[in-house]
């Protein structure tokens, strides 16, 4: 016959066994999330994952029977005191084509704002097809107070898009940073600034 001890030293094993199974479990979750992400912006475009298949040929074929048009869309974070907006809702381009557009934001407030664009493209089985090969997304912009800056993005539609794909939508939200990449200092050099 089994004791109560026992019993309970029994059920506080399968327990203990049940929770370090979780925990490598959550673990192996957690771990898996950031290629599953990758992925995920991979086929919807999210994030700037946009144009591998672009950048895979090396040549650039114009498709002249056919035309593509792309939409542009600006948003804000609501916390952002900026105005942001394409200068053109809209371009039609023949797949292959280089195009430049122009996006212009003015910063509203009495302070320098720093900023970080994020872009997605729509729909996102479309994102492989398309690349940015100049971007105001790739770095950061600084606005000083009352300031209007152009920025300009260059993108290509790659000619291998599917025929059904004639209406795109490239879309920027912009975020305020905290973090200046390029200023920031290194823990050595913040202990040598202050001997």
């Amino acid at each position: 016959m089994i004791s109560e001890s026992e019993h309970n030293k029994n059920d506080n094993q399968r327990i203990v066994i049940r929770l370090l199974v979780l925990v490598v479990a959550m673990f192996g979750f957690g771990y898996a999330l950031v290629p599953l992400y990758d992925v995920f912006c991979d086929i919807t475009g999210l994030n700037g994952k946009t144009g591998d298949r672009v950048s895979a040929n090396s040549q650039r074929i114009i498709d002249e029977s056919r035309t593509v048009k792309v939409t542009f869309l600006a948003s804000l974070n609501e916390s952002m005191p900026w105005e942001f907006k394409p200068q053109q809702q809209f371009v039609e381009v023949h797949p292959g084509q280089p195009m430049t557009i122009q996006y212009s934001a003015i910063n509203k407030s009495n302070k320098p704002i720093t900023g970080q664009a994020v872009p997605s493209v729509a729909p996102g089985l479309a994102a492989a097809y398309f690349q940015k090969t100049e971007c105001f997304c790739f770095t950061q912009q600084e606005l000083k107070p009352g300031e209007e800056k152009l920025m300009p993005v260059t993108f290509v539609v790659d000619a291998e898009l599917p025929r059904h794909m004639n209406e795109l939508v490239l879309s920027y939200t912009f975020f305020t940073s905290d973090k200046k990449t390029n200023s920031q200092a290194t823990p050595i050099e913040l202990s040598l600034n202050q001997d």
